[in-house]
């Protein structure tokens, strides 16, 4: 069976990841999986240029097929921010509790129409002939006022989604995957890796 390694040590990402190419018929393991253990430089300026580097770097490591991704927060209040700095805001080893905490506070004094906010994911494919391919998709949604919801991770307990009328971490995965921002994104990149698997 083929293998393809996702650039990730990212444990709910990978529950999302091998949900959504379960059908490629390819195993998906993480860089933890693959005994890899590397620190990635992320100094790109755009959550594709990002996704690339991550990519590559493994891809050129390993001549494997490699796939990566970069996603982020945006919130329109606070200039688009956190942005590709969303893993590392407030610092790495920042709590997402206190992270999405300080976004609270900072929206607290704010209205609803202008607690607009969306999440940016770009998936990157590295193929060993030099071959690079991109997918990107957003999620439009708005800031909630409190924490809500356990499943997910990261950024989703914030994240209100108007057509749900939840947040991302109260929906189940599989109606996560159906309308983020990275099961977007993967399922646009499964059928481009279907074409050359």
């Amino acid at each position: 069976m083929k293998r393809i390694i996702f650039a990730t040590t990212n444990e709910g990402k990978m529950k999302e990841i091998k949900a959504i190419l379960s059908d490629l018929n390819v195993e998906i393991v993480s860089l933890k999986e693959a005994g890899i253990h590397v620190n990635i430089v992320e100094d790109g300026e755009t959550f594709e240029e990002n996704a690339i580097i991550k990519a590559k770097t493994i891809m050129e490591l390993t001549g494997e097929i490699v796939l990566a991704d970069d996603s982020g927060l945006e919130v329109d209040a606070m200039d688009k921010a956190p942005g590709i700095y969303s893993a590392r805001f407030l610092g790495e080893d920042t709590s997402y509790d206190i992270k999405n905490q300080h976004i609270l506070d900072k929206l607290k004094d704010v209205e609803q129409e202008n607690r607009s906010a969306r999440f940016v994911c770009v998936i990157a494919c590295a193929m060993p002939n030099g071959e690079i391919l991109t997918k990107r998709a957003t999620i439009e949604g708005f800031i909630g006022y409190e924490i809500t919801g356990s499943n997910g991770f990261g950024y989703d307990p914030i994240f209100w989604v108007p057509e749900f009328h939840n947040t991302l971490a109260q929906l189940s995965l599989e109606q996560k995957n159906e309308i983020s921002h990275r099961g977007k994104a993967l399922t646009e990149m499964r059928e481009e890796l279907r074409k050359k698997l």
